[in-house]
C-alpha cells in the first residue's frame, strides 16, 4: 500500500471538470514531481488533496481516507501545504508567518522552529522583517517552512520555482533534499520547470489537461520522445 494513494479522482470549479479520473501512488520516504504545463490542473491536484474543491474518488493517506475532510483536519493528519507563490501574511514578520503554520501543531512550534532556521538561515537573521518586502526567493523559503511548522508526513508543495533565479532554485532543492532524507518526509511537487523536477525527484509524473498521461522514473520521462519534443524542443 503507497503512502498516498489515489484513485479515479475529479476536481470540479462549478459543473467544469478540471481533473479526469487521476490515479496515481507516491510511496513513503520518496520524492515525487507532477509535470506539466501552465492550465493542466497540477496545482488543482494538490488543492484536491487539502480538501479545498469538490472531487470525485478517493484520496488516502496512509491507508486514512481524506475524503470529506476539512482541510484543518487533513493537515491534523499530517499534509503539509506550501502553495504557490506562497500567500503569505506581507504586513506580518518572518517568524509571525511561520507560526501561523504551528496552529495545529502547537506542541511542535519551538523544535519546528529550529529546524525552520536550521534549513534556512537567511529566515533566523530577518525573523523580524515584513514577508512582504522579502525578496521572491525569501517568500518561497518562508512558505516551506510555515509548512514544516505542521509537522507533516507528506509535504505538498506547488511551483516552488516559479518566477526564481537558478541559484535560488538551488538553494530550494537542496532544503527539500534535507526535508526528505534528514526529517523522513515524504515530498509531492508540480513544476513546469522539468529540469528542476527530473533532478529533485525519483518518481515523475506528466499531467495534461487534467489526465495523467505518462509515469515513471526521472531518467525514464527525460528519454521519453514525447517529454524531449514537449518540454525540451527535440
Amino acid at each position: 500500500m503507497a503512502f498516498l494513494e489515489i484513485r479515479n479522482l475529479d476536481a470540479f470549479y462549478g459543473r467544469a471538470r478540471s481533473l479526469h479520473g487521476v490515479t496515481l501512488d507516491v510511496e513513503a520516504g520518496r520524492i515525487a514531481a507532477i509535470i506539466g504545463p501552465n492550465g493542466a490542473g497540477k496545482s488543482t491536484l494538490l488543492d484536491s488533496i487539502l480538501g479545498l474543491v469538490r472531487t470525485t474518488g478517493e484520496i488516502r493517506l496512509d491507508g486514512v481516507s481524506l475524503t470529506g475532510r476539512s482541510a484543518t483536519e487533513i493537515v491534523r493528519l499530517g499534509v503539509g501545504y506550501a502553495p504557490e507563490r506562497g500567500h503569505l501574511f506581507p504586513f506580518m514578520g518572518v517568524r509571525d508567518n511561520l507560526l501561523v503554520g504551528a496552529h495545529t501543531a502547537p506542541r511542535d512550534a519551538e523544535r519546528n522552529l529550529r529546524r525552520v532556521f536550521d534549513l534556512f538561515p537567511v529566515l533566523e537573521e530577518r525573523q523580524n522583517q515584513e514577508t512582504g518586502t522579502q525578496s521572491g526567493g525569501e517568500r518561497q523559503m518562508v512558505s516551506l517552512g510555515r509548512a514544516l511548522m505542521s509537522s507533516p508526513r507528506l509535504l505538498v508543495v506547488d511551483e516552488p520555482t516559479i518566477g526564481l533565479a537558478p541559484r535560488v532554485c538551488h538553494d530550494i532543492a537542496a532544503a527539500l533534499r534535507r526535508m526528505n532524507e534528514e526529517l523522513g518526509i515524504t515530498i509531492l511537487i508540480t513544476e513546469q520547470n522539468v529540469n528542476f523536477a527530473t533532478h529533485l525527484a525519483r518518481d515523475v509524473l506528466v499531467l495534461e489537461t487534467g489526465e495523467i498521461r505518462l509515469r515513471g522514473t526521472a531518467d525514464e520521462l527525460m528519454n521519453n520522445p514525447h517529454v524531449r519534443e514537449a518540454y525540451f524542443g527535440h
